[in-house]
């Protein structure tokens, strides 16, 4: 069976997750210090998930590229 186009995920449009899995939340607990290896899985705490947001770059133009873009007009 074949994969409708509106389903297929593209490379630039994989949005950040909103939920962590067993495992990711118990290494990020670990890295916090709140998980030990006594606790048990049932009842884990919450784990925040760090949201990042990309800006897009604005072009910057250097002066000596602007300058020989003159020269090139006269």
């Amino acid at each position: 069976m074949t994969l409708d186009k509106s389903l297929k995920v593209r490379a630039g449009s994989i949005k950040s997750r909103n939920v962590l899995n067993r495992a990711e939340r118990i290494k990020r607990l670990m890295d916090l210090d709140k998980w030990t290896e006594e606790n048990i899985v049932l009842g884990m705490a919450k784990v925040r998930v760090p949201k990042i947001s990309l800006k897009k770059k604005k072009k910057v133009k250097k002066e000596d590229e602007a300058d020989d873009k003159k020269k090139k007009k006269k």
